[in-house]
């Protein structure tokens, strides 16, 4: 708390509008909308590595998370204030930090991909300036951060390693699906019985279950979309490309705030959502377009 409260003595108006503005970029959408440009139009392959890569530590924070079950900064010290406009955005336990997680698990793999290495420094800079402005912003402590980026440095860099074995070879998809099926399960499972037997609230477990069913998504998806269809990311034209992609998150927004509307924010239908949002971005719009690019092919032929 002791570096929290210097950092609270430096807050001017401005700083707090600049750190909130850096923290956007670690938030789920932020980072599931950069996945989606990648995979539908760009680099699919590299879409699947940030996919495996933020989706599977994704589930190792909210598991910590619900083991600690660590308070918000301002929950451990009373008389310390976080800035306003951020509270609404710090959901769940304090330890570790889910916007650091999701920063790093984006911007390290772009690092390590870039050849030019201005274009890696800026990578870097940016999970650790997000990093910082959770802390700037009073939603974590050092702690929070800094275990977080470690544990998502871990897991990009595991996951970068093995890559050719997870996005390569065909021999064990049903293996590597299965595990991470298995893995979002048991999350799921472990926070529900958290949440049944009073040890944390419902809402603790909200946050975990969606993480599940983003990882049952991602798993089951990417099992279909490698053994079933396989599609390309190129289209005719710049346009197309501009078309489908504006389609397709705009449907992905729609996923997410109507099904909240028409089935409300408990624990299951939450880990549903999430389960179809990341389903419909990995298999359901591709094939959907996929479709569609084929019959304006055969009308011109």
């Amino acid at each position: 708390m002791t570096f929290l409260w210097l950092l609270e003595g430096i807050r001017t108006p401005f700083l707090d509008k600049l750190m909130q503005f850096i923290t956007y970029f670690g938030q789920e959408m932020i980072i599931i909308a950069v996945i989606c440009v990648l995979y539908w139009c760009v680099d699919k392959r590299f879409a699947y590595l940030l996919g495996f890569t933020y989706f599977t530590a994704g589930l190792c924070v909210q598991s910590l998370k619900i083991t600690f079950r660590i308070p918000r900064p301002w929950v451990l010290d009373p008389d310390f204030t976080a800035v306003e406009s951020a509270i609404p955005g710090a959901t769940g336990y304090s330890f570790p930090s889910g916007h650091t997680q999701g920063a790093t698990c984006l911007f390290f793999p772009l690092s390590l991909k870039s050849r030019k290495t201005w274009v890696k420094g800026v990578c870097i800079l940016a999970f650790l300036a997000i990093g910082f402005s959770r802390m700037y912003l009073g939603c974590h402590t050092p702690k929070d951060v800094l275990v977080s980026m470690f544990l998502s440095l871990l897991v990009s860099a595991v996951i970068w390693k093995y890559q050719t074995f997870l996005l390569d070879d065909s021999r064990y998809l049903r293996q590597i699906a299965g595990f991470l099926i298995a893995i979002s399960l048991a999350v799921a499972a472990y926070s529900l019985i958290l949440e049944r037997n009073g040890t944390i609230e419902t809402k603790y477990a909200v946050d975990c279950c969606k993480a599940s069913g983003a990882g049952l998504g991602f798993a089951i998806g990417w099992y279909i979309e490698r053994t079933k269809m396989n599609f390309d990311t190129r289209t005719t034209n710049l346009l197309s490309q501009i078309l489908k992609l504006v389609i397709g998150l705009t449907a992905a927004l729609l996923i997410k705030e109507g099904f909240s509307i028409i089935f409300g924010s408990f624990i299951l239908a939450k880990m549903l959502e999430y389960f179809i949002l990341v389903l419909w971005v990995v298999v359901i719009y591709p094939y959907l377009f996929t479709k569609l690019l084929r019959r304006d092919l055969c009308s011109t032929l």
